[in-house]
């Protein structure tokens, strides 16, 4: 979900909830103490130089159980930080506190929640490590080991 979907849809809500991956809510009295926009630049296994840019919400709760975000302050806190940080129209990452670790979701809205969907570490360059790109199905009894490898019985290598 990008800035822009978020704040569409916060202007028809009268309230503002988040559920985990679990189907657990975040607590009702949470808070967002910080939208950002984060930068990474990095290099892959293959050796390829990239950039990534998102905004970044962080939730975090506390035992103010008499103050709840209505969804017209997080719109305002979202194009303040629009305006202050130039943010561009980015893809929404948010972290919130699990019990051991910050969790790093991506986000989605199925008409009444906000989603926190789980985020998975891939390979970016799967050419370059010669990672199938789907998994190789092999019936047991028709695998043979390749006849120019090193690891074949009686070759000395193990």
């Amino acid at each position: 979900m990008k800035l822009s979907q978020i704040k569409n849809e916060l202007k028809s809500l009268s309230t503002i909830a988040f559920q985990l991956p679990n189907g657990e809510l975040v607590p009702s009295h949470f808070h967002v103490t910080e939208v950002g926009k984060v930068s990474k630049h990095f290099i892959d296994c293959g050796g390829i130089v990239r950039n990534e840019e998102v905004a970044n919400f962080q939730l975090w709760e506390a035992n103010d159980y008499d103050h709840r975000l209505h969804p017209e302050k997080l719109l305002h806190i979202i194009e303040l930080s629009e305006t202050k940080l130039q943010l561009p129209d980015l893809e929404i990452e948010v972290e919130y506190q699990l019990k051991e670790t910050i969790g790093k979701f991506s986000l989605d809205f199925d008409g009444t929640n906000f989603q926190l969907k789980s985020k998975l570490t891939d390979c970016l360059a799967k050419d370059n490590c010669g990672i199938p790109t789907e998994k190789l199905k092999v019936k047991i009894g028709e695998w043979k080991p390749n006849e120019t490898s090193c690891c074949v019985p009686d070759s000395g290598c193990c």
